[in-house]
């Protein structure tokens, strides 16, 4: 599969300077809607997606394009990952809820998947000016510092440092791991941005997090990027993450080690 790397940077980061940046705290209450229940989207979402989801497709020609609004829209969609062909998952403002709380812990997130392995992934954070790119086999980096991602590069810490994404937890599993938050001198408050959580574990600055809901665009781009740099992404019955696979409950860490060590202090 080919692919020209450079150009699908180009074209994310040239949409969240078009779409994203010049609405960040400048949103209008008729900027802001429910999509779902419980669930928000802006006209920076949507337009950066319109915008953007056509550029990735003509960078790899016979692809296709499941965006997370176009899904939200009509669910069905998400069943192209099933097929044969080049499929770009885009999550165009990943956090959107910070977003609109002025907060610059969002991002935009792509991957491309090829017979339902991802093959490439970006993470793009416009306040942050970062963007971490990971190809199969490749390794996974920075590119405004070239800086190579290496999650096991730092020394661990005696405590495990991570968090738990509690909100789509079922009840069982949510009173099992407040029964078992005592082994932890506390957990991190997670920023609700996959686009920012994940990139902090490949780089070594976090340990772990729990996630239950697994969408595609959420996760495809930070387990590459993840596990690119050397750590680690499974169910909690230990399969590996796979982006066609739609079963909840996914753990993520900077090492097996540390995977196998926030399992059993979470009672999982």
């Amino acid at each position: 599969m080919r692919y020209d790397v450079d150009r699908v940077v180009g074209e994310i980061s040239a949409a969240a300077d078009e779409f994203l940046r010049p609405r960040f705290r400048c949103l209008g209450f008729q900027d802001v809607r429910e999509k779902s229940a419980g669930e928000v989207v802006t006209v920076a979402d949507e337009e950066c997606e319109a915008e953007l989801g056509p550029a990735l497709m003509a960078s790899v020609p016979g692809s296709v394009l499941v965006g997370e609004e176009a899904a939200a829209r009509d669910p069905a969609l998400i069943n192209q990952l099933s097929g044969t062909g080049p499929v770009w998952l885009l999550d165009p403002l990943d956090g959107t809820s910070a977003f609109i709380k002025g907060s610059p812990d969002y991002a935009i997130m792509a991957a491309l998947i090829v017979d339902g392995v991802t093959v490439l992934s970006v993470i793009h954070q416009p306040e942050h000016e970062l963007t971490y790119v990971a190809e199969r086999g490749s390794g996974a980096h920075e590119t405004h510092t070239g800086t190579r991602l290496l999650a096991t590069d730092r020394s661990p810490s005696e405590e495990l440092l991570g968090s738990v994404m509690k909100r789509f937890l079922p009840d069982d599993i949510r009173r099992m791991i407040e029964h078992h938050e005592s082994n932890f001198t506390s957990l991190t408050p997670h920023t609700t941005s996959a686009g920012i959580e994940y990139p902090a574990i490949a780089c070594g600055e976090r340990d772990f997090i729990l996630y239950w809901r697994l969408l595609a665009w959420d996760h495809a781009p930070g387990v590459l990027l993840l596990t690119e740099s050397g750590g680690v992404a499974a169910h909690l019955d230990g399969r590996p993450y796979r982006p066609t696979n739609q079963c909840e409950g996914l753990l993520v860490a900077r090492s097996p080690e540390r995977w196998e060590e926030a399992r059993l202090k979470l009672g999982l």
